[in-house]
């Protein structure tokens, strides 16, 4: 990617049980605040919020 990164790498973890999960990116001009996701997680088996990592 370019030096000056408009769409970062952002990691999401569960709020549950604290595994790394999933992997994407988000344009950090257009959003700013952190990235909240409803999305599955395996090792709780079930829906759960993941939260960007910091």
């Amino acid at each position: 990617m370019a030096k000056n990164e408009t769409r970062p790498r952002i990691t999401l973890v569960c709020t549950e049980c604290k595994h790394e999960n999933y992997v994407t990116i988000k344009n950090k001009k257009n959003t700013t605040e952190k990235l909240e996701l409803n999305k599955f997680c395996k090792w709780c088996n079930k829906q759960t919020v993941h939260k960007e990592k910091k």
